[in-house]
């Protein structure tokens, strides 16, 4: 089959939210790029996984690149300029689309796709960006420590191209790239005995033990009507299912709270003394905007109840890999069906049918997000690996995280690990805010890949805080950047990170171009 060649100056594999902010800073420092996405949707975690922002509590003022915050910024102009808000949402300092519990900027994934799309308008109208949707990644040509060039496919229409370039960036979900260019690399959980981690598995390792993975999906409810979907084919299954480390059934309001493990037992509306779930990811809260604009507010499920961890995806074979996706998908239509059917309410009755699948707000046919929410990717062995102990507020002596001299950014989340494909609980612990260590994104032995999402030197345990959207973000970013700047400079990534003078001469361009590399300190009065 003929295979037609493209050349660039950087290529980057996977178009999620690290993969637009390594675009965005490479065709910033005036490099050629090419960007491969699988689905149809370029961004990640916040289009084609459709889950809103998870930030820290000061993102608002620091903590996060000046892209990010432009990003942000744009997303709040959007509706300003296209959407009927109400006086009290216009005037609103920071403006919440959704009003959700876990974000101050929670959107939905069409508006996140216009916003980056707009971003990288100007490179890819200039021809600097050329991006590649619904292409998949085939092969890799490899010669000793070099990746000379990847083979792709374009799902559509079965053309396949050959990508060349000096530099090459994994923006995958889960590390597509490094199995295939033979890179070395971690999966699932390491044991005490090689981190010596408080959290990690006692005894061996476990490649295999991989965080849940969640089929997310979008709902309105107009009450007094019926949107009842088909009963899934496996709702008997999982009306019944119940984990080994669960308190109840899946499907039930009863959950456990992931700091204590204690049960806890959810709200869907509001309810007095309970965690409403439907604020809890919600996109579009109505009263923002004018009245009848929206017939409902519109909910994004993201919940423990659709959370899957009965088998890992990642380094299986594509029949147990495709098993486990369908099974996944069957978990949410499950959970949906149970909420329009089954659902005990507050007021004694039974469902609530009045519950409507969104397709238009993920962008699909059948309802769910267009591929599940990854929350655990491959690692590079890296040559610095993040571990507990260097965030962990419990792990450190001081009231601070380890300070990276090689340090090219910042993040701040807790360490957030959700029940994995081990059949373990959650793993929900405090942590300091935190540097990102330019250590984390050089691979140990391969000279010219670099990551750009969650695939960096972190373990199973540090990946809980490091894989949160400004954090992804920074570290595409910081990516692009450093491809960029070893192109100019004639130089490979652990030059920069090993030469005190490249280092500090990196890190002056990446605070030039609004990337913060520390926390600020504050002195009490």
């Amino acid at each position: 089959m003929y295979k037609q060649e493209m050349t660039a100056e950087i290529v980057i594999i996977g178009g999620s939210l690290g993969g637009c902010a390594a675009a965005l800073a490479a065709c910033k420092s005036g490099a050629s790029v090419i960007v491969t996405e699988e689905t149809k949707w370029i961004g990640g975690q916040l289009t084609n996984q459709a889950v809103p922002p998870d930030e820290h509590g000061w993102i608002e003022q620091f903590g996060c690149t000046r892209s990010y915050r432009e990003f942000r910024a744009r997303v709040r102009q959007y509706y300003h300029q296209h959407f009927p808000l109400n006086e009290h949402a216009r005037k609103a300092p920071f403006f919440n689309p959704g009003n959700a519990i876990v974000s101050q900027i929670s959107h939905e994934p069409r508006v996140a796709l216009a916003v980056l799309r707009d971003m990288l308008a100007p490179y890819i109208h200039s021809g600097k960006l050329k991006i590649l949707e619904e292409t998949k990644i085939k092969a890799v040509e490899t010669d000793g420590d070099t990746v000379m060039a990847i083979e792709v496919k374009q799902l559509q229409t079965n053309i396949q191209f050959v990508l060349a370039a000096p530099y090459f960036l994994d923006a995958t979900d889960m590390g597509d790239v490094l199995p295939l260019a033979k890179i070395e690399y971690v999966t699932g959980a390491e044991s005490q005995k090689e981190t010596g981690e408080p959290h990690a598995l006692v005894g061996e390792a476990d490649p295999m033990d991989m965080q849940a993975i969640t089929h997310c999906f979008a709902v309105d409810y107009v009450e007094g009507e019926d949107y009842t979907i088909s009963k899934p084919k496996d709702y008997d299954f999982w009306r019944d299912y119940q984990a080994p480390f669960w308190p109840n059934r899946q499907l039930n309001w009863t959950g456990v709270s992931p700091i204590t493990l204690a049960p806890v037992t959810y709200g869907f509306f509001k309810e007095e003394g309970k965690f409403s779930l439907w604020e809890y990811r919600r996109l579009i809260d109505q009263g923002n905007f004018s009245k009848g604009l929206y017939e409902s507010d519109i909910s994004l499920i993201n919940w423990p109840q659709n959370d899957y961890w009965l088998g890992p995806i990642i380094d299986v074979s594509e029949e147990e890999k495709s098993k486990h996706l369908e099974q996944a998908k069957q978990l949410s239509l499950s959970l949906l069906y149970w909420l329009q059917t089954e659902a005990p309410r507050p007021d004694d009755k039974q469902g609530y049918p009045g519950l409507r699948l969104r397709p238009d707000v993920v962008g699909t046919d059948n309802g769910l997000a267009m591929i599940p929410y990854i929350r655990e990717s491959r690692r590079i062995k890296a040559e610095f690996t993040v571990l507990e102990q260097h965030v962990s507020t419990a792990a450190r002596e001081t009231e601070q995280a380890e300070l990276f001299e090689d340090s090219v950014g910042v993040g701040s989340y807790r360490i957030d690990l959700h029940p994995s494909t081990g059949l373990r609980s959650f793993i929900d612990i405090s942590s300091l805010p935190f540097q990102i260590p330019l250590g984390s994104l050089i691979p140990e032995r391969i000279n010219n890949l670099l990551p750009a999402c969650k695939n960096i030197g972190v373990t199973h345990i540090t990946n809980g805080c490091y894989r949160l959207h400004p954090v992804e973000w920074n570290i595409g970013e910081v990516a692009g950047y450093l491809a960029a700047y070893c192109l100019k400079n004639k130089v490979i990534p652990r030059q920069v990170r090993n030469s005190k003078n490249m280092l500090e001469d990196f890190q002056k361009h990446l605070i030039h171009e609004g990337l913060e590399l520390q926390w600020p300190s504050i002195v009490p009065v």
